[in-house]
């Protein structure tokens, strides 16, 4: 596991929706009051989580940034890496997937990692450092790194990750920014709009992080080819919902990215 440097649903009805006064207003208080008015905004976030979050597990996405040069070597050892975190039972981690990015920022490397919640997460990191297996395989990666990152996210409640399989093709990672105080009022517009996506295709996972940077919202696309996400895409914005939850949902957004990933050869989703 690499040792993280941290950079600093429920059913529709059952969870309310935010308004832009209260939302606004929170984040003015959050951004020019006092350490009261960052305590509430705290405790806001905390407050979103259980409403919003399926509080079963936490996922550890893992960035790597790799030499362009020693890509090849990476992923062996990269390999060994996340099949040795697998493998070892005192550790009770599991590996949701593993990508490269071959459209957007190159010779990147997407790891997600699946916990116990943070209780989990706490006992697996603190295993993991007196693993000296674990730590021989962490350091073999790090010659070949420029930077690495690591956030904490929670599933999305009404949208559960997918198990492990094998269909090949093509994934998409969606990652947006958030406006602060908006993830609330944006998972409820993007949940009623993707009943209509979903007719079409089905997202493999949702999250929103929770460590890390935060205000970010991430959801993972599975395709046989990027023809077919173009033409899936196009039908889609045919279907009534869809569009104006676009339109709402990038309201709420300060940042939008999109990177085309390849799965690993021993990536669980693939």
């Amino acid at each position: 596991m690499i040792v993280p440097i941290l950079r600093t649903g429920a059913v529709r009805h059952a969870i309310p929706r935010a308004t832009t006064i209260q939302t606004r207003g929170l984040l003015n208080s959050v951004l020019y009051g006092s350490e009261q008015a960052k305590k509430e905004g705290e405790l806001e976030i905390q407050q979103y989580s259980r409403l919003i979050g399926r509080g079963k597990y936490i996922h550890g996405f893992e960035i790597h940034h790799v030499k362009p040069d020693k890509v090849e070597e990476y992923k062996k050892a990269a390999e060994k890496h996340y099949t040795g975190l697998l493998a070892d039972p005192e550790l009770h981690v599991k590996l949701t997937g593993s990508w490269e990015v071959t459209v957007g920022k190159l010779d990147t490397f997407v790891h997600i990692l699946e916990y116990e919640n943070y209780k989990g997460y706490d006992r697996t990191t603190q295993a993991a450092r007196g693993s000296s297996k674990i730590r021989d395989t962490e350091a073999a990666l790090r010659p070949y790194l420029i930077s690495r990152n690591q956030q904490l996210c929670q599933e999305f409640a009404f949208l559960p990750s997918s198990p492990p399989h094998e269909q090949g093709g093509i994934f998409e990672l969606r990652s947006y920014t958030l406006q602060p105080g908006s993830l609330l009022e944006w998972e409820n517009v993007w949940r009623s709009g993707i009943e209509a996506r979903q007719q079409f295709v089905k997202p493999v996972g949702a999250w929103f992080s929770q460590v890390g940077r935060l205000h970010e919202v991430h959801h993972l696309w599975q395709y046989p080819d990027l023809e077919t996400r173009k033409s899936t895409r196009e039908k889609a914005w045919k279907v009534d919902g869809w569009s104006d939850t676009v339109h709402k949902t990038s309201q709420m957004a300060r940042t939008m990215d999109s990177s085309i990933l390849t799965a690993l050869p021993f990536s669980p989703l693939k």
